[in-house]
């Protein structure tokens, strides 16, 4: 299969951490050591918000440390999702805390600093050799109820999975058709400066 033609050459200087960061469905089940996990969440630690709120939360499930919870984990996902998600490491969910600790005043920001995090930890991940993939594509309701999220104060942002990648055949034709790092706009296209 071919890679579709677009820009994917960097330029000069930038790190390859960014460059080769991409999101595949086709995952190998391994063991990911909570030792491990914990410096992918830390890493998303250190990362900036507004007012230093830190208002991301993020909630996970291990699929060797814990069987149960990763397979309720997977079902809170949408169908087309669970057809390949269900072979990576961990399976958890992003939620952003909608209101500032130091006043209770909502936080235009929230979704902006989780999305920070988010890349933060997805970073580390590839640092650690591991790949992520975010999803839109979860039951927003069920996961507030599953984890007793009170809507009012908080938003459940999106999933992901983590794990070492796998092999493209595993998954459905579809699927392993667009089983390639994404194409990304011209430098151009997104800057604009005066």
């Amino acid at each position: 299969m071919s890679q579709p033609s677009s820009t994917r050459d960097p330029l000069e200087g930038v790190s390859s951490l960014f460059y080769e960061r991409w999101s595949p469905r086709a995952f190998s089940p391994a063991e990911l050591d909570d030792a491990t996990l914990a410096r992918l969440i830390d890493a998303a630690r250190w990362s900036p918000s507004c007012f230093n709120a830190q208002p991301w939360r993020f909630y996970t499930a291990n699929a060797s440390s814990n069987p149960k919870a990763f397979a309720d984990c997977v079902n809170l996902l949408l169908d087309g999702n669970q057809s390949w998600a269900k072979d990576a490491s961990v399976i958890g969910f992003l939620v952003g805390k909608k209101h500032f600790e130091h006043n209770g005043k909502p936080n235009p920001s929230y979704a902006l600093d989780c999305g920070a995090a988010w890349m933060s930890m997805t970073l580390q991940a590839r640092q650690e050799g591991l790949y992520t993939h975010g999803m839109a594509g979860i039951k927003h309701g069920e996961i507030a109820e599953h984890f007793g999220i009170d809507p009012e104060q908080h938003e459940v942002l999106m999933g992901f999975a983590i794990g070492k990648i796998g092999d493209a055949s595993q998954l459905d034709e579809g699927l392993q058709e667009k089983e390639f790092p994404s194409p990304r706009k011209p430098v151009d296209d997104i800057w604009l400066q005066r």
